[in-house]
């Protein structure tokens, strides 16, 4: 028996030997979802950076006041955080192993439990393009022979394509729809390749604007989807905050001190009909995204050419999970920050003693002689747990059990790009956040607001030094801007 048979015949048995194991032993793997928690960091492909959901605010008929913008929810789960735009020669692939879910709750019986989920999973092509060195196909080393302007142009070396899976119910169990493609026929999508600068994507807007496609949903309804790379949206002076909190929380909320500017991300975006998305007879619905790897992984020291570095096997395990922005960054203990994103909303209630009596306002009060608010404090529990009165007679509650998950009143008209306030309910704008999240919610400023008081009468203007302004982000779908090229690049670039 050859060297190469005696190693293929124990990766056989080692990879049962992991299956029954973690098939016996389904919690052993704890993950988190954001790079606050130790796993993720190791598996930036499924790392999940934020999560946004709100009413559609693209003006699609401007002769029609009142009803301009349809009836529709967009849906956006950003993945794989910090990219460098010039992070050649592979980019940002995603991850063709994992399951990456959007998942939504529009029911009142079990919360948190997911009633309506959908399914990414990716698949990458390799041409294997080669070129004639003296006589010789030499296969080359890059993703691109040459310029590219079309989804399937002959010089893109790999082609990143993906399925949805619509699961009606619980998402492992539940009853499944493969979306169709009703741009293309069939239920395949095409993701664009990143933004690797102007001499191979001549016009990026319009080759990432091929990849815009209609999506057939049960009932005869229809949506829109796009995955693609971003600029990223999110703003947060992150160093400063992170170094005990190294500003002035009570100085000049717009001096520009956004240290992810020139950053992308890979976007999962979805616009769906409200109708859809509300057929449970709620108008409030709950949202949050995850994703899922095989629990058994095993290094391959001899890859084929198909790039499988390594076996995978096994059932499917969460280790990425975002709803309300900041959670796990600035709530959850570091030691519970794997098992609070490998959980689901469902279970939240075990993590209640961190939002009812959260350490920020101490460390506040520490840093700076900050008095915190007194605990317990409900008023963190419903932002975050249960949702708020928006005033009105008007809730975004999803039921009353806790549940950490972003919550969403449909029945609030959306604002035009330009009419929103950037701190949503607590600047007297209720289509914002909490009540969902768009991409000009300053969700950093908003959330130090509100855990230094601002619910509970000690109103304060609490920021980090960064502030989100209609500049960043677009005012038609997909929403976020373009991703910054890679090329060119100058030393004096901020990036």
């Amino acid at each position: 028996m050859s060297k190469r048979q005696k190693y293929s015949l124990y990766i056989s048995f080692v990879f049962l030997a992991g299956f029954l194991f973690f098939a016996i032993n389904p919690n052993y793997i704890e993950a988190s979802s954001h790079r606050e928690a130790p796993f993720i960091t190791e598996h930036p492909k499924v790392d999940g950076t934020d999560f946004y959901m709100f009413r559609s605010y693209e003006d699609r008929d401007a002769g029609t006041p009142g009803n301009q913008f349809g009836d529709f929810v967009t849906i956006i789960a950003n993945y794989h955080p910090l990219q460098d735009a010039f992070g050649g020669p592979n980019y940002f692939f995603m991850d063709p192993e994992a399951i990456y879910e959007i998942h939504i709750d529009n029911t009142a019986d079990n919360i948190g439990a997911e009633n309506l989920s959908f399914q990414f999973r990716f698949q990458n092509q390799f041409r294997k393009t080669t070129l004639d060195v003296d006589g010789t196909a030499v296969e080359i080393p890059l993703i691109v022979s040459g310029a590219v302007t079309n989804r399937e142009d002959p010089n893109l070396n790999v082609l990143e394509r993906y399925t949805i899976t619509l699961v009606e119910g619980d998402r492992r169990s539940g009853v499944k729809t493969a979306i169709t493609n009703n741009t293309l026929g069939g239920n395949t999508f095409f993701k664009p390749i990143d933004n690797i600068g102007p001499k191979t994507l001549a016009n990026y807007d319009n080759y990432a604007g091929q990849h815009i496609f209609e999506i057939g949903l049960p009932g005869g309804l229809t949506g829109k989807v796009f995955v693609g790379q971003r600029e990223d949206p999110f703003v947060v002076n992150l160093g400063e905050v992170f170094d005990l909190i190294n500003l002035d929380p009570n100085g000049n909320a717009n001096q520009g001190k956004d240290q992810i500017a020139k950053k992308n991300i890979t976007s999962i975006i979805l616009e769906l009909p409200t109708a859809f998305l509300t057929q449970n007879g709620s108008t409030n619905i709950g949202g949050w995204t995850t994703a899922s790897l095989r629990q058994a992984r095993l290094l391959n020291p001899f890859p084929p050419a198909e790039n499988r570095a390594s076996i995978e096997g096994g059932a499917f395990s969460q280790v990425s999970r975002l709803g309300m922005p900041l959670v796990n960054e600035l709530v959850i203990g570091l030691s519970k920050k794997d098992r609070f994103n490998a959980s689901e909303p469902v279970n939240d209630a075990q993590f209640a003693t961190f939002v009812t009596n959260p350490t920020l306002p101490v460390f506040l009060n520490i840093l700076f002689g900050v008095t915190p608010p007194a605990t317990p404090r409900n008023d963190l529990v419903a932002v975050f747990l249960q949702g708020i009165d928006l005033g009105g007679g008007l809730d975004n509650r999803v039921g009353t059990s806790t549940a950490e998950m972003l919550r969403l009143n449909t029945t609030i008209a959306p604002k035009a790009k330009g009419a929103q306030n950037n701190l949503g309910v607590i600047g007297a704008d209720t289509s914002g956040f909490p009540n969902g999240r768009r991409p000009g919610d300053d969700v950093v400023d908003i959330e130090l607001q509100v855990v230094g008081g601002e619910l509970v009468g000690s109103p304060n203007d609490f920021n980090d030094s960064a502030q989100v302004t209609d500049a960043d982000f677009d005012n038609t779908f997909p929403y976020l801007k373009t991703p910054v090229a890679g090329s060119p690049f100058s030393a004096k670039d901020k990036r």
